[in-house]
């Protein structure tokens, strides 16, 4: 109650007519001038351009730093905008990232520590020859970037029980989600890491990692390509004797994992051991094309200038949309392989097999064969 206030003064304030009612019709009249003056881009386009990381955007983070590695590697540190979720140890986040006007998606491991004061996280990046995103965010990418950001997932994470022995396995950029364990797992007093590099100064954080076997914390084993050959499941059974009482994380090349199962399982160990898979991806884009709902297994043909809400309708398939009265993102669904171009600005959105990037339908059209989750 207000200092020297009564109740007749309650009563007869409560029976004022309250302003609220008309501010907010105000504000939605103002929003809809807005709305007009700025189709087909949105007020909120206009605020995210100045504050991109703002509560209820979408979620993105900036680039705060880069921190080089190795000759083609580096740590990119990012501040994640304030829908940020946080992440477990060994999980990746995916990235939406612009090259030459195209935004291309590809998931990378959080490496860094949990808890940071600043807010931010890093991941690890390996440049690979040819890859579009690897060598841009290596190479091209420069503090004040924004880009686009997931939540956090994936399952290749400690258990709740953490073994009393580990052995992890890696090779290339598969130390990623290790090191992610390993910085914030200190729990962990019984570990072997079998790493395999070209040389030794190809190794991503091998200084911090040299240092952890130098106090004892872990035992390390490098395999330097260059001269000793390819790592195989026979050589890392070799080197930890004890490898049955062991879990064992792995992550790598696929065809090291299928050797790394093969011969676990013929030792009767698959379920000591653990992997994370880093898939390659190719997209073909060019101008409409065939577009599938996975949901209902329609499939229809659409060429590069028809938005697909359009072009479905057309088609008969019945669409979630409410643009026609105003209410914009009731057409947004899951693109969960292909690529899309964006009708406003002639953006690409790509996605590999089972992303699921959300994408308007209602100004993206067919850039190549795509599928939607509808």
């Amino acid at each position: 109650m207000p200092i020297g206030g009564n109740d007749e003064d309650m009563t007869s304030t409560a029976q004022r007519p309250t302003p609220t009612r008309p501010l907010q019709a105000l504000r939605d009249r103002v929003l809809r001038v807005a709305e007009l003056a700025t189709t087909p881009l949105l007020p909120t386009d206009f605020v995210d351009l100045v504050a991109p990381l703002r509560s209820g955007a979408a979620l993105r983070a900036r680039v705060e730093a880069v921190h080089r590695e190795t000759r083609d590697a580096a740590t990119i540190v990012l501040r994640p905008g304030r829908g940020w979720r946080g992440h477990t140890p060994g999980q990746y986040v995916r990235l939406g990232v612009d090259v030459d006007g195209v935004r291309l998606w590809r998931a990378y491991s959080v490496t860094s520590r949990l808890g940071g004061a600043d807010g931010c996280i890093s991941i690890t990046v390996k440049a690979i020859p040819g890859g579009t995103v690897s060598n841009h965010l290596v190479h091209a990418t420069a503090p004040g970037t924004v880009v686009q950001l997931d939540q956090a997932a994936g399952e290749f994470v400690l258990p709740e029980a953490r073994p009393a022995k580990a052995l992890f396995v890696t090779a290339g950029s598969g130390i990623t989600p290790v090191m992610g364990m390993l910085r914030n797992h200190p729990e962990l007093t019984d570990v072997v890491l079998v790493h395999s590099a070209p040389t030794a100064d190809d190794v991503v954080f091998g200084a911090e990692l040299r240092a952890l076997a130098g106090t004892g914390r872990i035992r390390l084993v490098e395999q330097h390509t260059d001269r000793a050959g390819q790592l195989d499941a026979a050589a890392v059974a070799a080197h930890v004797p004890d490898v049955a009482e062991r879990a064992t994380f792995a992550c790598g090349p696929v065809a090291m994992l299928e050797a790394l199962e093969a011969h676990w399982g013929a030792a009767g160990l698959a379920d000591r051991l653990h992997t994370e898979r880093f898939r390659p991806t190719v997209l073909v884009t060019g101008e409409g094309g065939t577009v599938t709902f996975t949901g209902s297994g329609a499939t229809l043909a659409a060429d590069g200038r028809t938005p697909i809400l359009d072009a479905a309708e057309q088609a008969g398939v019945l669409m979630p949309s409410g643009c026609r009265m105003g209410i914009c993102f009731g057409c947004v669904l899951p693109l969960r392989e292909g690529a899309v171009r964006d009708l406003r600005n002639g953006e690409l959105t790509t996605a590999a097999p089972g992303d699921g990037v959300l994408v308007q339908t209602c100004v993206s059209a067919a850039a190549g064969a795509c599928a939607i989750d509808h």
